[in-house]
């Protein structure tokens, strides 16, 4: 079978559909797909090799495609950016003998709609209303959805055929998590203080995370806690710096490779994931790829009781789920497990069972399945 994956992105890229990207790529190429990323050429600061950045083995192919790069102008120039990759897109693919065209942007497979014989995949992570979605779902493109309130959604908007769409979450990297090194020598590798107990965060700092929430709670914490945040944008972290200045109990360590998030994970004693529950995108549709990372990891888990997060953990079973947008209620979940170390053994040891069902490798098996329907 061959694979072509579209994805307007650029690659390597900070943000977290690189990852997940690059991860699928290799898991079909596992699953012996032939692969072929088609991305943009783009102008890019970070010139690492895409494959030695995500830490995937280079058993697919990657094609980058001209494009009118205008995204630094804002809205418009994204929208010309988006529709001159469809456009080359759309001519580099109908050339090819693919089997499949799989991709997370609708605009190249509503374009690719139109030519008969191409099975085309859309694979979605935000709830859209435009024209395309509508006419990707009369076209009948297959969809695959990260949770069930996604699926939810498009059913209440499109009515589409429900053979049509199939619910997908994200996965995780079992391999990457494999470390066999004790806490204390990889808190002093990542120069991180021994005597501490550590609640750490890893992801974006954009509002709708709930970072804010978790340094909010650093008040109520004692000198020997430490809350420590990893990841976000250059501007992004920044930003928060300035806004957390003067907490006590905060250690804002920004950007770290990927390769290396899972050393921070394991070196920590509680893990945070604390989504806010202002916007739908986190309250129903969102799979955050931490998630999955911190089930992997074997720490405890205090996540915020949501309905896209209840898809997967379950409060007091595998994790321990709070009200979102709340510091008190953060900081008391934190604190249950840092004073229960049976409790706190007995959620971290059920996650780690549990994200079995859900690596990279389960998720392809899955997706071509469907594929295959």
């Amino acid at each position: 079978m061959k694979l072509s994956y579209l994805a307007n992105a650029r690659i390597p890229t900070e943000k977290a559909h690189g990852v997940q990207i690059m991860k699928m790529c290799e898991a079909f190429s596992d699953a012996e797909v032939q692969v072929e990323l088609i991305i943009p050429r783009r102008f890019n600061l970070i010139q690492d090799n895409p494959f030695s950045f995500y830490g995937v083995r280079k058993n697919f192919k990657i094609r980058r495609l001209p494009c009118l790069d205008l995204v630094k102008f804002g809205k418009l120039g994204f929208c010309i950016q988006s529709v001159t990759f469809a456009v080359s897109s759309f001519f580099y693919v109908i050339f090819k003998k693919s089997d499949i065209i799989y991709s997370r942007d609708e605009l190249p497979l509503y374009f690719l709609s139109f030519l008969k014989n191409k099975k085309l995949f859309w694979e979605t992570h935000i709830a859209k209303e435009s024209f395309v979605v509508k006419k990707l779902f009369k076209k009948n493109a297959s969809v695959v959805s990260i949770t069930k309130g996604l699926k939810n959604f498009y059913i209440e908007k499109y009515n589409p055929n429900l053979e049509k769409i199939f619910v997908a979450p994200d996965a995780v990297d079992l391999k990457d998590f494999d470390i066999k090194i004790e806490k204390d020598k990889l808190r002093r590798d990542l120069e991180l203080p021994k005597n501490k107990k550590i609640i750490l965060y890893s992801g974006h700092l954009y509002d709708w995370k709930g970072a804010q929430t978790l340094a909010d709670s650093s008040k109520f914490f004692k000198n020997d806690e430490l809350l420590v945040f990893l990841g976000g944008s250059d501007k992004d972290i920044e930003n928060f710096k300035n806004k957390n200045k003067d907490k006590k109990n905060i250690l804002i360590l920004g950007r770290v490779l990927h390769s290396q998030v899972s050393f921070y994970l394991k070196s920590a004693d509680v893990l945070v994931l604390p989504n806010s529950a202002k916007r739908e995108i986190s309250k129903f549709y969102t799979s955050p790829m931490k998630l999955f990372e911190y089930m992997a990891s074997g720490v405890p888990i205090v996540a915020s009781k949501l309905p896209s997060i209840e898809e997967i953990l379950t409060d007091g079973v595998n994790a321990v789920l709070v009200e979102p947008d709340n510091d008190i209620k953060l900081f008391e979940g934190v604190k249950i497990l840092l004073q229960d170390n049976i409790f706190k053994e007995k959620i971290s040891k059920k996650a780690f069972s549990d994200i079995k069902k859900y690596t990279w490798k389960k998720r392809v098996e899955n997706i071509l399945r469907f594929v295959n329907i």
